[in-house]
């Protein structure tokens, strides 16, 4: 394996194939990513149904909603660490090539009927994920002629439609074996949709840009030492904590979920102040940051409502919806393919629009896009209240309340999540150029823990007292930004 990830095959220029115009390698990295957000995405879709069905682990829905929120939490945590490894541990070819067999294993571990094995499989692939889903973008940018190549910004576009293709099919496949079949071959279809992006990783390495198989930073001796020396660490604590717990009360599932909740929350504060507080920023640095927080927490309360669509709308359409269109059943897990197909239509328009109104001096600013995502999301849960009143009265609420429901969702994402990545990599100090990714992702983890929290402690996320609150939330922060957005531009200096 170690030579397949290093050696590149030599080609004349001129000669070299390409894949719609873009280098050769991007095919690779495009269907190795498809294939890796097939079996995430449709195991996803699986998740919530799995832990609430009779046949399944036949939980309470709040518990199912806390395991699912906790599972994305430590995906997008594990970022991080998954970067680090790219960078100071085994380059990016190789952290990929490593995370695709974890994430093979961890669904492996999901097909067996035990239900240890179950939740050893769902460490395995949030940990494969955050390493695979930090590293690879990398790689994509490595095969263009760095940022001013033309083709680079098209590259990604191409890219970012192989991720939706893949989270479009996997619920139609995945979704509807597990639900209808098996869950656990649903969960072995997963596994076999890696495994083929793991083949086709391998098989394509040749293409791919020769930097993708150095380490750009190799720890020292010492340093590995170091690193060594505080994970036993911090293994130890852990593995004294829960020594110490066992001898006092049972180890139930609130002792496993609320600290790493705490810790979600934790981490992502401990961060930010660290990056704030080095005297090594500049003063136009350090006020980037000030306003860099107004919209991590923006995007912490977008995902915390918005990451509920695979949860509490799931398992809510799993028992008070009409999940059929002109009489026609379809399984549950198909309202997690809403999003995507919805995404590949909509983001080239949103591309259009934005650029069209760039040119007339019009374009809504990022403060502005924020401040809508935030509006709209807290509207898409306005839009729960309907079904949850139907369904407050015996009935079955239409099919297409959901979608109206992940219609506006969508619409809110366009407006945060691609802006978000755009103004994280301009407001990041130049210290931090290669962190400040990781931390934008961890705002998808703080949401997700507090969702967690909340779920964990009984709250039900279905009320209509919650949702409202929550509507009321996303509202109040929307307009709070939007009334400060001077304020918030004064501290971003050069960056609109």
């Amino acid at each position: 394996m170690a030579s397949s990830l290093t050696k590149d095959t030599p080609r004349t220029p001129g000669t070299e194939k390409t894949f719609f115009g873009h280098p050769r390698g991007l095919a690779t990295l495009f269907m190795t990513e498809m294939w890796e957000r097939f079996s995430y995405y449709g195991m996803r879709a699986l998740l919530p149904l799995y832990l609430i069905a009779p046949n399944g682990l036949n939980m309470n829905a709040g518990t199912a909603t806390a395991i699912y929120s906790i599972y994305l939490a430590l995906v997008y945590l594990l970022a991080m660490p998954g970067g680090w490894f790219g960078d100071r541990v085994w380059g990016p070819r190789k952290t990929v090539a490593i995370a695709s067999f974890v994430i093979v294993a961890g669904h492996l571990a999901l097909a067996l009927p035990w239900e240890g094995s179950f939740f050893a499989g769902l460490g395995l692939v949030a940990v494969g994920s955050g390493m695979l889903k930090s590293n690879i973008s990398t790689m994509v940018g490595h095969l263009y002629d760095g940022p001013d190549d033309p083709r680079r910004d098209g590259g990604f576009t191409v890219f970012y439609m192989g991720i939706n293709l893949g989270a479009f099919i996997a619920p139609l496949i995945i979704g509807t074996i597990g639900e209808t079949v098996s869950w656990h071959l649903g969960f072995a279809l997963a596994a076999v949709g890696m495994g083929l992006g793991l083949i086709q990783f391998m098989m394509g390495t040749r293409h791919l840009n020769k930097r993708s198989s150095v380490v750009p930073k190799p720890l020292t001796v010492a340093e590995r030492n170091s690193t060594l020396v505080k994970c036993l660490m911090a293994a130890g604590v852990v593995a004294v904590f829960y020594l110490g717990v066992s001898f006092f009360a049972d180890i139930t599932d609130k002792w496993i979920l609320v600290p790493i909740a705490v810790a979600g929350l934790i981490i992502p504060v401990a961060v930010l102040t660290r990056i704030k507080r080095d005297k090594d920023l500049s003063d136009l640095e350090q006020s980037k940051m000030s306003g860099y927080i107004w919209f991590f927490v923006a995007a912490a309360i977008f995902w915390m409502i918005y990451d509920q669509g695979g949860s509490t709308l799931s398992i809510f359409a799993q028992s008070s919806a009409e999940n059929s269109v002109f009489g026609w059943d379809f399984p549950v897990s198909w309202y997690q393919s809403v999003n995507p197909v919805l995404i590949m239509a909509l983001a080239p328009v949103f591309a259009t629009v934005w650029l069209a109104l760039n040119r007339r001096g019009k374009e809504p600013s990022t403060i502005v896009k924020f401040a809508s995502s935030l509006m709209l999301v807290g509207a898409s849960f306005l839009v729960f209240l309907l079904p949850l009143g139907i369904a407050s009265d015996g009935q079955k609420a239409a099919a297409m309340w959901l979608v109206a429901i992940y219609f506006v969702q969508t619409i809110a994402e366009l407006c945060l999540s691609p802006v978000g990545l755009s103004v994280t990599t301009k407001m990041a100090p130049v210290k931090y150029a290669s962190q400040m990714m990781g931390v934008w992702f961890l705002a998808v983890t703080a949401g997700d823990c507090v969702m967690t929290l909340l779920a964990t402690y009984g709250v039900g996320l279905d009320s209509t007292g919650v949702v409202t609150m929550e509507a009321v939330a996303a509202l109040g922060a929307g307009v709070a930004i939007f009334m400060y957005r001077k304020k918030v531009q004064a501290l971003m200096g050069d960056v609109h």
